[in-house]
Parts: structure tokens; sequence; C-alpha cells
């Protein structure tokens, strides 16, 4: 898990340091922080599955009031139950899945402090686990392995706190699903029934300064 954790760490930062060196035009800098997940469609409503979110971005001003940014990050999704003894309910149910992500956003700016942004991103699965009360789910089966390409919808707002640093409030959703068990529990949305990411990010942006700055 370290070592796919160094490796999107290591890609982000190729990614931002190579646009900078070749096109000065961009801004670039790094963010992290936490996202909250539930999967839509397992039956198990909630924002309880904590994740960690970190990667690199680079961005391109096109004009006064509108941007382009491009980011590479490690994101964590998946969805989690805890067990409720007062409703004799014992069940402790985990799924975790790791992407790294690559969203393309455009942004529109209100002020020279606040910024909405929305656009696509496209997820690769580099890992996912799944157990209930201790003991893994078995993957051997088609269905219940999360799709390895997901495509997600990203809609957020970017807030400038001071100097380089900005706060940034993102939701992300997949567009089509992750999975289909075939069961009562799956939802539609959009192209077909299954089950889908939904996940809420709060992180903090550190934007590289430029030279003469």
């Amino acid at each position: 898990m370290l070592r796919n954790y160094l490796l999107a760490i290591l890609i982000a930062s190729a990614v931002i340091f190579s646009l900078k060196t070749t096109a000065q035009q961009f801004n670039g800098g790094l963010m992290a922080g936490l996202a909250a997940s539930q999967v839509a469609g397992d039956t198990y409503t909630g924002f309880n599955q904590p994740g960690i979110f970190f990667g690199g971005f680079v961005n391109l001003n096109v004009s006064p009031r509108s941007s382009f940014q491009m980011e590479l990050e490690f994101f964590q999704k998946g969805s989690k139950k805890n067990p409720e003894p007062e409703k004799n309910d014992y069940d402790d149910y985990h799924f975790r899945a790791n992407y790294v992500e690559l969203p393309l956003l455009y942004q529109f700016i209100f002020l020279d402090w606040f910024k909405m942004e929305i656009g696509p991103s496209a997820g690769f699965l580099i890992s996912a686990n799944e157990d209930m009360n201790g003991e893994k789910i078995s993957d051997n089966y088609d269905w219940n392995k999360p799709a390895a390409v997901t495509l997600q919808f990203n809609l957020g707002m970017h807030i400038h706190l001071f100097n380089n640093f900005s706060l940034n409030v993102r939701t992300n959703n997949s567009l089509f699903n992750i999975r289909s068990q075939k069961r009562s529990g799956d939802v539609r949305r959009f192209w077909g029934y299954g089950q889908y990411h939904d996940s809420l990010v709060l992180s903090i942006f550190y934007t590289f300064r430029k030279k003469g700055e």
C-alpha cells in the first residue's frame, strides 16, 4: 500500500514540475485533504467511509474570469457500516477502493478570493478491499469487483485563505456504475443500474510562487 502512495506522489510531482518548466504561463501546486464517501446502491447510506486525498495540479487562466485546472491525485473511496447494538445489529461492513484520479476542471472566478469549479474526472483503480465482520468478502465473482476505470462528475468551490494557501470543497460522483450486484439495492443513474461512488472532499491547496513574486 505504501508503494502505491509513493508512486502517486512521484507521478503527480513529475507532471507538475515538467509543466512548470516548459510552460511558465501555468500555475502549479499541491493539495491534500480528507474525503468522506458512500456507495449509492449498497443499502448502507451515509458518508461514513473516511479516506485520504492528495496530489498535484496545474492551472491556466484563459481570461480574467475563467481558468482550466488539471489534477493528478490519489483518492480513497468506499463505504462503511458500523454496528448498532441498540438495534440488535452487530454487522460491521467495510469497503475501501484506492484510485489514481485525473480531473479536468473549468473554474469561473467570481472574486479574487472565490471561484466555482465543474468538470469530469477519470479514475484508475489501484486496489480494493471489502470485508464483513472482519472476514474478507470473496472477489472471485465479476459483479463483486469494482470497475478498473471509472468516470466522475465534480462540482466544487475554491476559497483563497492567505498567501499561497486556499480551501477547496468538492463533491465527486460516479457517472457510470462501479459494479452491479444485480439485486434490489442497485440504483439507476444516467445510463444504467448498479452501485456508484459518492464522495465529499475537503482539502487545502498550496500554489507555488512564481519567479519574481
